[in-house]
C-alpha cells in the first residue's frame, strides 16, 4: 500500500490545517484588540506584514532543510547535529539581515508618506521584534521537526503550515512586547 494517498494526505493535513487555522484566528484577534493603537502608529502598520513574513519564511526555510536532512538520513541529534546547526545559524542570519534591511526601507517609506519616524527607533523595534519572533519560530521548528519525523509524520506535511502560521502569531506578540520594553505602548 503506498504512502501517498488521497485519504492518507487529507487524514494527516486535516487536523493541521485546523490547527493553524485556529491559530491565524487568533493573530488576527490579537491585531484587532490592539487597532487603536495601530492605527495611532502608522508606521508600525507598515512593518507588521514584512516581520512576521520575516520569521515565517525563514522557519519554514529551515524546517525544509531540516526536513530534507532527516529524509536523506543525515538528522542525528538535535544538539550535535552540524545540519541542523549550520542550517539553523545560516536562517538566523538572513532573518537578522532581513529585518535590519527592512528596518531601512519602512524608514524610508515612512519619510515618503510623512510618517516617519527615528531611524534608530525603527531598527531597534525591527531587530528586537525579529528576534524574540526567530528564536522562538526556531526552536519550535526543530522540535517539530525532530518530533515528526520520530513519530512517523513526514516533517514536510507538518513542519511548514505550521511554523507560517506560528510566525505569524509570534511575530505579532514579538511586535507589541518590543513596543511594551520601549514604551511605546
Amino acid at each position: 500500500m503506498t504512502y501517498y494517498t488521497v485519504k492518507g494526505i487529507v487524514a494527516r493535513g486535516f487536523p493541521i490545517l485546523v490547527t493553524t487555522s485556529l491559530v491565524g484566528l487568533i493573530t488576527g484577534q490579537i491585531l484587532n484588540y490592539r487597532l487603536d493603537q495601530l492605527v495611532s502608529m502608522p508606521i508600525i502598520l507598515l512593518l507588521i506584514p514584512s516581520l512576521i513574513k520575516i520569521g515565517g519564511d525563514t522557519g519554514s526555510m529551515l524546517g525544509a532543510r531540516i526536513s530534507s536532512a532527516l529524509h536523506m538520513g543525515f538528522g542525528g541529534h538535535i544538539t550535535k547535529d552540524p545540519v541542523v546547526r549550520n542550517s539553523v545559524l545560516a536562517a538566523l542570519i538572513v532573518g537578522l539581515s532581513a529585518s535590519a534591511v527592512l528596518s531601512i526601507l519602512i524608514w524610508i517609506t515612512g519619510h515618503l508618506l510623512g510618517i516617519g519616524i527615528g531611524f534608530f527607533i525603527l531598527f531597534q523595534i525591527c531587530m528586537m521584534a525579529g528576534s524574540i519572533e526567530l528564536i522562538s519560530v526556531f526552536s519550535t521548528t526543530v522540535f517539530i521537526s525532530f518530533m515528526s519525523h520520530r513519530f512517523g509524520l513526514d516533517p514536510d506535511d507538518t513542519v511548514i503550515p505550521i511554523i507560517a502560521t506560528l510566525g505569524d502569531l509570534v511575530g505579532v506578540a514579538g511586535i507589541f512586547v518590543t513596543l511594551r520594553m520601549m514604551n511605546m505602548l
